[in-house]
């Protein structure tokens, strides 16, 4: 995770900690794409806290820290999971030009519970950036959990909402409550309905579907470089 510990949303399911980032540290990228090439990885998963305090939300930064990677890791592949950037087509088109092979923005939840998961973020927004990715041709990812009062079809409208905007890769993961001060788990959902919503988001087009209890947002993520 880049851009510091501190976020500036308030998600009501995350554990990261709201509060005034510390300024940003442009010696990172290079610590990291260092940290890469001593640990030999073929393939790494690089997020970040959201920055809304930056002007371009640390678009400039995410651009910097890929092409820092791919120099001294030319054989690494990268999936980059990043914030909204208020889905402004100039900001994560900086990420898209550093050119990483998968580029992920994650839905968390369906419309409905949109408002009362996320803090700031709308869904149709978290949509248009994951069309302004696919439009640029780079493998676009998305990932959801559940377990939050979601219902069944809402889940397969999400995965319809996802398809239309050019997604190529869902992950489905149950939702576990990391703090008593955050959203309760409303549900463990069965292994056999995680099951049924991998085969259903294959037929509806994606090419990978990751859907168990445990999955996350970089389970098996190596497989999806090519969509």
């Amino acid at each position: 995770m880049i851009l510091g510990d501190k976020c500036t949303r308030n998600c009501r399911f995350c554990f990261v900690q709201n509060d005034v980032p510390e300024p940003v540290d442009w010696l990172e990228p290079l610590r990291l794409a260092k940290t890469i090439k001593t640990l030999g990885l073929k393939h790494c998963v690089i997020t970040s806290v959201t920055r809304d305090d930056l002007p371009d939300g640390g678009a400039e930064f995410w651009a910097t820290t890929i092409r820092k990677i791919k120099e001294l890791n030319p054989n690494t592949t990268i999936e980059t999971l990043i914030p909204d950037l208020n889905a402004n087509p100039e900001l994560i088109r900086k990420v898209i030009e550093a050119k990483p092979e998968v580029i992920s923005h994650n839905m968390e939840t369906v419309r409905r519970l949109t408002p009362k998961v996320r803090s700031t973020a709308r869904y149709d927004r978290s949509l248009r950036v994951i069309s302004i990715i696919s439009e640029a041709g780079i493998v676009s990812k998305s990932g959801i959990m559940v377990g939050l009062g979601e219902t069944e079809e809402e889940v397969l409208q999400t995965m319809d909402d996802l398809r239309a905007a050019g997604c190529k890769i869902l992950t489905i993961g149950q939702y576990l409550q990391p703090d008593s001060n955050l959203l309760p788990v409303q549900e463990y959902i069965k292994p056999e309905i995680f099951e049924m919503y991998r085969t259903e988001g294959l037929k509806k087009g994606f090419s990978y579907v990751e859907s168990s209890p445990l999955v996350r947002s970089s389970y098996h993520a190596e497989r999806h470089v090519n969509g």
